[in-house]
């Protein structure tokens, strides 16, 4: 049986994209985008959840540069998975813009993030997804950071419920919220803020009585898609860690051929 033998040293093999251009037309962004790869994030707990992200990785590249070294964007990331957390990420896209000797960079990292929520009457615990996503940008004047998280929740009319002899239309609606932080701000925390700007949450597990009071709930707990992101954006206001945020709902309307939608944008600072 034969053995792989070492890959050859690159040494003497020519580099095309060194190369000058002779176009002089400068790229904004240039990398890889849809790298599937596992990460390790912390807990409340101090425990660990792993999960399989979507990363996208860019920086700009010169006018009079030919490419960028698309390896390294790999070469990086396997280094920066394990236990994934706000200044790694950071550290990562400053990294990039260092070791492709560019003047910005930019990752994005997407993945779904699971939290065991308990019912509310029963008790039953059953793994809720939140889509989430941490958003980064390096330079050598700054960094920037932005966390992301969409939850689902329930939404219930309040003109309807005013109008109607009895019932009210109720859908679920889409949250998601973009913040700036200073400090610590868990993904748990944030999820508190979006649901509970909603007319109730929604579960992944739920028996009758369960389903009674978030009926119930929902009904006494009336919103216009405008309340929602009014009310979270209340929420996030006063939080102190919070310096900057992007709010918006999305209300997949049960009676309308429509959705209803609405967002806020706000500078603290």
């Amino acid at each position: 049986m034969t053995t792989a033998q070492p890959s050859a040293p690159t040494a003497g093999m020519p580099d095309i994209q060194s190369e000058p251009d002779r176009r002089h037309v400068a790229i904004d962004k240039v990398g890889v985008k849809e790298i599937k790869h596992p990460i390790t994030l912390a807990t409340p707990d101090g425990g660990s959840l792993n999960t399989v992200a979507g990363i996208n990785m860019y920086v700009s590249l010169p006018a009079d540069r030919k490419g960028t070294h698309m390896s390294r964007f790999l070469e990086a990331i396997n280094e920066y998975s394990e236990g994934l957390r706000p200044g790694r990420i950071i550290e990562l896209c400053q990294a990039l813009r260092q070791n492709l000797d560019a003047a910005d960079s930019h990752v994005e990292i997407n993945f779904p993030y699971f939290i065991t929520k308990h019912a509310p009457a029963s008790g039953l615990p059953g793994l809720m997804d939140y889509q989430c996503s941490f958003i980064c940008e390096a330079s050598p004047e700054t960094d920037d950071f932005v966390m992301s998280v969409s939850a689902s929740a329930t939404s219930l009319c309040p003109c309807s419920k005013e109008i109607s002899e009895y019932g009210a239309h109720n859908q679920r609606c889409l949250i998601t919220a973009n913040v700036r932080f200073d400090g610590m701000l868990w993904i748990e925390e944030l999820v508190n803020h979006i649901e509970g700007a909603a007319s109730c949450p929604v579960y992944s597990v739920l028996k009758r009585p369960d389903e009674k009071v978030v009926t119930e709930q929902a009904f006494d707990n009336p919103k216009f898609v405008e309340d929602i992101v009014r009310d979270l954006a209340i929420s996030l206001d006063q939080d102190d860690r919070i310096t900057w945020f992007h709010v918006k709902s999305e209300n997949f309307e049960s009676i309308h051929s429509h959705n209803a939608y609405a967002e806020i944008t706000r500078d603290k600072r």
